[in-house]
């Protein structure tokens, strides 16, 4: 049995242990501690710590995109691939205090297939219900990591629905990459009836109390998170002021139309801005066009007050997020997922 080592983090004067087995943000989550993260493979840097005191550090396989030598040497390191030998201090440098003790449970869970919808030519809606447990609680916005059939690998999938109290039913958009270790099995072999097992929930994409307007930009698979916060407030009757821009290549790249213009008459103030960045010349398409950025930056001239939510492929994620500062959104206000793919070795802000 491995050791267990105490890690305190601060300025938030937390303190939790941590097997030795586990990574730093692994053992966090697990105990309740929602410390911000995206990708949890070594890639985006947004759980980037500094370490106040210990050394016996140990990291995983990681870029160093995310942590270049120099700031290893300096002291930094990547909570997500971080195993500790010793009890060390580390100083959080992007922490949301609201969200971090409010963590649920993680557990693990075994889940069947109830439906594979093609929602575009790439993008499927899969919906799963829980055989054991019936139910996890979950925030809207969250995801939970599913194992790849006939391997020991998992993908991380966020839920579009907003709870599995009741129906016991989690649901994902996913797209289909032709090397993609998860959504090849899916679209090639994967069929109503057959068990998943999967662990969760985790991220820290969710809904901060606030009056702030809000703007989700979106694209891809991007979707499901932001299609779960948009359930939720109309759930819950929030009226908050909000627009979702959603950026796609042709109109047959577009998906959930008739439920978002739904919301638009649902809640107060929301409107849908879809954008396509290469219409067809049989689209017949009259909305709006370019780069989902191109169409926020000629909408809106002062997010000052307001919260942004980025969830979508890591070059829409990286040309929104200066934009939105320059806009006025403060950084502590921008929350981003975002997805990549390398073919069989998925990764991203959550690996597909």
């Amino acid at each position: 049995m491995a050791d267990k080592h105490v890690v305190r983090f601060e300025p938030v004067g937390i303190e939790i242990e941590v097997d030795e087995r586990q990574t730093v943000l692994r053992a966090a989550a697990e105990q309740g501690i929602m410390l911000m993260h995206g990708c949890k493979e070594g890639q985006c840097a947004s759980c980037k710590s500094f370490v106040l005191d210990g050394d016996d550090i140990e990291l995983d396989r990681y870029s160093t995109f995310a942590l270049p030598d120099y700031e290893k040497e300096e002291g930094f390191t990547l909570l997500c691939r971080a195993h500790v030998y010793e009890d060390v201090t580390i100083e959080l440098l992007n922490y949301d205090e609201e969200m971090i003790r409010s963590g649920l449970p993680i557990q693990q869970a075994v889940a069947e297939v109830v439906a594979i919808r093609p929602v575009t030519h790439d993008l499927r809606h899969l919906v799963l219900r829980l055989v054991e447990p019936r139910e996890i609680k979950f925030f809207p916005g969250q995801y939970v990591d599913i194992v790849v059939p006939g391997s020991a690998a998992s993908r991380s999938f966020s839920m579009a629905n907003t709870s599995s109290r009741g129906s016991g039913e989690l649901e994902f958009v996913i797209k289909v990459y032709p090397d993609g270790l998860f959504s090849h099995f899916l679209d090639a072999r994967l069929a109503v009836g057959d068990r998943l097992e999967l662990t969760g929930p985790f991220g820290v994409f969710t809904l901060r109390d606030s009056e702030a307007d809000l703007v989700f930009v979106g694209g891809g698979a991007g979707m499901a998170p932001i299609l779960s916060l948009l359930r939720s407030m109309a759930e819950r009757g929030l009226r908050r002021r909000a627009t979702f821009y959603y950026g796609a290549r042709t109109r047959r790249d577009l998906c959930f139309e008739d439920e978002l213009r739904a919301l638009e008459r649902t809640l107060p103030g929301f409107r849908y801005v879809p954008a396509l960045s290469e219409p067809a010349e049989g689209d017949g398409w009259t909305g709006e066009t370019g780069l989902i950025t191109d169409v926020v930056k000629r909408h809106e001239s002062d997010l000052s007050r307001a919260h942004a939510y980025l969830c979508g492929p890591p070059p829409m994620v990286e040309a929104a997020m200066p934009l939105l500062t320059a806009l006025g959104v403060a950084g502590k206000h921008i929350y981003y997922d975002k997805f990549t793919t390398t073919g069989t070795t998925e990764v991203g802000g959550q690996t597909r």
